[in-house]
């Protein structure tokens, strides 16, 4: 068992850093599932058997469920942000991140389903007080090519700014910040904390989550904390049915499947690579094939307007019902029809002939320019702009020579928010809406 310092939370400046750093650290891990979960080979023309297909399958759903509830607990901390008076926050720093930006035992890279991935999920998914080793190739790395970790600080309880806090699990993590909203109630009152307007919670009214609730109160905030702690390592002591003993269940499975036939590969060896070089990121692998550059670079624009009409969402504006249950199909419709044929895609193409032996794969790049539309008329302007300029752009990739075929599908896919007319400024949303419906 591993002993964990306490998280101290005495102010809402340091609630707010420490919720931020969770929705960003739920964000990254919900993108490496996604991620291997779109290396996973679909047909048995990929050298597997009808048997290790139907395995490989049983896994992809698995991890696309993990992927998923990890959404789910990105919209239940964006709602605790929400209801402490915060702006949301969907925003991650660029893969991979190497003992730099989080505590140093929490590294985060984009892995091709295996052993390696497997091992490490568990350890980011372990229980609190659970010894547990990362992956080896993280091991290796745990110093990184930066020359500087984040350190172990002694917290400083009369200092005015938020400061960084170590966390030995995802369960510590939300353990403190859940202590932290207690201390914050007693201290100035239930009222005094929860100063966010409640209509701007997310709601099943918008998503089909069972589990996600609206914050609005001491109660539900800590309601909020038990789902995506349950969801992740499992109840305290019984960790079968969260997110580690999905995993555990699948690399045992995996294991006894590769000793039976140490030939059996179910993923594609897929690696994480950018068109172009992000600024703050070092070890990055670049594309050369032009045709996998501009599929990479369609999917990272597509993720892009997905963050922003999801913070649009979480904003709630001035925007109608109708108009927020369009912003909640537009941001499901991104994902289903654009960034999930478009990440397994990917690890079909070519990354150049620099990697005979490698296939590309989605990055997840996060601009500079941020995400953040704050005003409406603009918000709805751009957004319209930006899906007409994604369908463009898709049209051209689809017509390339040896374009593969599933991108005239995605052309098609891209085509469709156009139905939403809705988002030129000026129009009448409700009769767009309802057309959707």
């Amino acid at each position: 068992m591993t002993e964990e310092n306490p998280i101290i939370i005495e102010d809402r400046e340091e609630l707010i850093y420490m919720l931020s750093e969770a929705a960003s650290l739920e964000h990254m891990i919900m993108c490496q599932y996604l991620f291997a979960a779109f290396t996973l080979k679909r047909d048995v023309s990929e050298g597997v058997t009808e048997e290790q297909l139907e395995a490989i399958k049983r896994w992809e759903r698995q991890v696309s469920l993990v992927a998923t509830q990890e959404m789910l607990h990105l919209t239940l901390v964006n709602n605790m942000l929400t209801a402490i008076g915060s702006i949301p926050f969907l925003g991650h720093p660029n893969f991979p991140q190497r003992a730099s930006y989080y505590p140093a035992h929490v590294q985060l890279a984009l892995l091709p389903f295996g052993r390696d991935a497997l091992q490490h999920f568990l350890f980011l998914e372990r229980p609190e007080g659970m010894d547990l080793q990362d992956a080896p190739e993280f091991d290796a790395l745990a110093l990184g090519s930066l020359p500087v970790a984040r350190p172990s600080l002694e917290l400083d309880t009369d200092q005015i700014v938020p400061q960084e806090q170590e966390f030995a699990t995802v369960g510590h993590l939300y353990r403190g910040i859940e202590q932290g909203f207690r201390h914050l109630v007693a201290k100035y009152g239930e009222k005094q904390i929860f100063v966010g307007p409640q209509r701007a919670q997310a709601t099943q009214k918008h998503f089909a989550w069972p589990e996600l609730i609206p914050v609005t109160d001491l109660a539900s905030a800590c309601q909020a904390i038990e789902v995506i702690v349950e969801q992740g390592e499992g109840a305290r002591g019984d960790w079968q049915d969260g997110h580690y003993g999905k995993f555990l269940q699948i690399a045992q499975e995996y294991r006894q499947m590769k000793e039976q036939n140490p030939d059996f590969e179910p993923a594609r060896p897929a690696v994480g690579a950018y068109a172009n070089p992000p600024g703050g990121v070092s070890e990055v692998t670049l594309i050369s094939h032009p045709l996998t550059a501009g599929v990479s670079e369609l999917f990272n624009a597509s993720y892009q307007v997905l963050l922003q009409v999801l913070l649009r969402y979480f904003i709630h504006g001035t925007e109608s019902d109708d108009e927020l249950t369009i912003l909640s199909n537009v941001a499901v419709d991104a994902m289903f029809l654009l960034i999930k044929p478009l990440g397994e895609l990917l690890t079909r193409l070519p990354l150049g002939p620099e990697y005979p032996d490698k296939l590309a794969g989605p990055c997840f790049e996060v601009y500079h320019s941020g995400n953040i539309l704050p005003h409406r008329y603009g918000a709805w302007t751009i957004l319209h702009e930006r899906l007409l300029e994604l369908a463009a752009y898709s049209d051209k990739l689809a017509g390339q020579d040896g374009a593969p075929k599933e991108l005239t599908t995605i052309s098609a896919n891209a085509r469709q928010p156009r139905r939403y007319a809705g988002w030129a400024a000026g129009c009448d949303v409700t009769e767009y809406a309802l057309r959707w419906m």
